[in-house]
């Protein structure tokens, strides 16, 4: 079949844009209806911690006295609590999502960021307590207070994030609209023609490998992970102080770790499918040609990403609170 090439009709453009117009709607959907649920959901998740922390701390009092026989059963609790705990509202799982649905990024560093940030909120945690109390002997007044200067850190991180992101895409977007505007063209190819990286068509399938690492380097990698992590586990931090209490302050280490495992699984969960639909969105737009306002409406999702992560970074920073007795706070418990 001979191939000939033809001006794409522009008043079409827009039927190849329409699955970034859905990705924006369904992500602006999820944002509504969290909001407008919000207290529904943080009081479900403030009483139902509550209880998890009561059998939590009955399963550290059996190891206090069995610990060969409950020690295994605490570790399996505690991963367990930090699978279900993370499907709570978290300023960390705001981020991630919010930073994978708006970003090209291999399925490993997304990944690699969900794991790296669970771990390191887990050892914070873990550092926090141990060089408050054990070390320096200070109070735990004083370590709630600590507490709360890290959390206010992390959530200026938070809004540290999204003004990176958004210069970064308002760059790119200004350099786009600058580029000299050339002719787009269209190559009529046969119906039953597979798309492929080689196959020469002149269509831009998806991301490669050098965008990818272009799109997300080592210091927004850092970024993401240090506005995720900074903030200790509440969870952790009670179930340390109450280990400490009773005297088995290495399993309430266990616990801890065992709790940050759990929440890099859920998070590495949401990561995928926010990674999936992603996929779906660009795969959908696959026949569309590589044109200047194709990047400039990928661009423009990764500013409203990043404008998205300044007011909730603001948000978080002027509703935190220090913690109460119980180290519950009003709002985003992880």
């Amino acid at each position: 079949m001979s191939v000939s090439a033809m001006p794409a009709r522009k008043g079409r453009r827009w039927l190849h844009v329409w699955p970034l117009a859905v990705l924006a709607a369904v992500f602006a959907l999820a944002g509504f209806l969290a909001w407008h649920y919000w207290p529904q959901i943080l009081l479900q998740s403030v009483l139902w911690q509550k209880s998890l922390h009561q059998e939590m701390t009955a399963l550290l009092q059996q190891v206090a006295v069995h610990p060969h026989q409950a020690g295994v059963t605490l570790m399996g609790f505690s991963l367990l609590y930090g699978v279900l705990h993370a499907l709570g509202p978290g300023h960390g799982k705001v981020v991630i999502t919010t930073f994978l649905a708006t970003h090209p990024t291999k399925v490993r560093t997304s990944l690699r960021l969900t794991l790296a940030a669970s771990l390191l909120q887990g050892g914070v945690a873990i550092a926090l307590v141990t060089v408050m109390l054990v070390m320096l002997k200070l109070s735990s007044r004083q370590l709630h207070l600590s507490s709360y200067w890290l959390e206010k850190g992390s959530y200026l991180l938070v809004a540290g994030l999204g003004v990176w992101l958004c210069w970064r895409a308002a760059g790119r977007i200004r350099r786009t609209l600058a580029a000299p505007a050339a002719p787009v063209f269209r190559r009529i190819v046969p119906a039953d023609h597979h798309h492929h990286a080689a196959c020469g068509c002149g269509h831009q399938h998806v991301p490669d490998a050098a965008m990818l690492d272009k799109a997300v380097s080592l210091r927004t990698q850092a970024m993401v992970v240090l506005s995720m992590g900074m903030r200790p586990c509440s969870g952790a931090i009670m179930m340390l102080l109450f280990s400490k209490v009773i005297g088995v302050y290495g399993w309430g280490i266990f616990s801890a770790m065992a709790m940050a495992a759990g929440t890099a699984v859920t998070v590495s969960a949401m990561a995928l499918l926010v990674q999936v639909s992603r996929a779906l969105a660009v795969k959908l737009s696959r026949n569309a040609p590589a044109a200047s306002w194709q990047k400039i409406g990928w661009s423009s999702l990764s500013l409203a990403g990043g404008i998205l992560l300044v007011a909730a970074g603001v948000m978080l920073w002027l509703s935190a609170q220090p913690a109460m007795s119980g180290g519950i706070r009003p709002l985003f418990l992880r």
